[in-house]
């Protein structure tokens, strides 16, 4: 197709881009959105749930704003003033990253076992 965008124009930031806006609310206290350039559904209802998981958490919730824009808001709100909307997709973020390192070591070691307990070639070389 000769009109269509790139394709990595979906995932690689222009230089003047950043990854991560902050915007606060000022309707809502506690609140905030978060803008997620270069992003889509896959990270944002991850980071939702994620959040949703935290009792300091009242509200978590994202728009993908138009399936042509590669751009997530995320809104976050919080159940006291003592937790900012920050602070807590921090944690949320740290917990993923845990979880998916906690995931590779489990993956990594099945397959080991499952390698040493279906060693045919260590079985025909006898």
């Amino acid at each position: 197709m000769a009109n269509a965008p790139e394709r990595s124009s979906a995932f690689i930031l222009e230089d003047d881009e950043e990854k991560i806006e902050y915007q606060a609310d000022t309707k809502v206290s506690n609140a905030g959105t978060f803008t997620f350039n270069k992003e889509d559904h896959t990270i944002a209802n991850l980071l939702r749930m994620q959040l949703l998981r935290d009792p300091a958490v009242k509200f978590a919730g994202y728009m993908h704003p138009h399936p042509l824009i590669h751009k997530i808001n995320l809104k976050v709100q919080t159940s006291t003033s003592q937790v900012a909307p920050a602070e807590t997709l921090s944690a949320a973020i740290e917990d993923l990253s845990n979880e998916t390192d906690h995931l590779i070591t489990q993956m990594t070691d099945a397959i080991d076992k499952w390698k040493r307990e279906n060693d045919t070639m260590g079985m025909l070389g006898e």
